[in-house]
């Protein structure tokens, strides 16, 4: 990570991936796990969405649906919080094309 003083304060600038800046392996991974949840508990918001409601509506068990707003997502995979997007009524589209750099990239956008 590059650092830069302001104000006479040393700061350190953000790669933009928290996951990453922290050293954690397989960041790029954490990040889309994350924005998938955020997206999740929205949905759980603006639906008004029980715990238990939404696990019946996202076909997990309760206790993985409250493990997951606490910040627990470990056991669930990308795909399965994609689906559970799916059934809280979202559409995803996976978009792929060719990078700039050697190694191409994760990244998720929402509209």
């Amino acid at each position: 990570m590059k650092s830069r003083v302001i104000d006479g304060i040393e700061v350190e600038l953000s790669s933009g991936n928290v996951f990453a800046d922290l050293g954690l392996p397989n960041a790029d991974k954490l990040k889309i796990k994350s924005g998938l949840v955020i997206e999740i508990t929205k949905a759980m918001r603006r639906m008004r969405l029980t715990q238990q409601a939404a696990a019946e509506r996202m076909g997990i068990a309760q206790p993985k649906v409250s493990a997951m707003l606490h910040g627990d997502f470990s056991n669930l995979s990308e795909r399965k919080l994609m689906d559970c997007l799916n059934r809280l009524g979202y559409d995803i589209e996976i978009k792929v094309r060719p990078t700039t750099g050697p190694v191409g990239h994760l990244m998720l956008a929402f509209a």
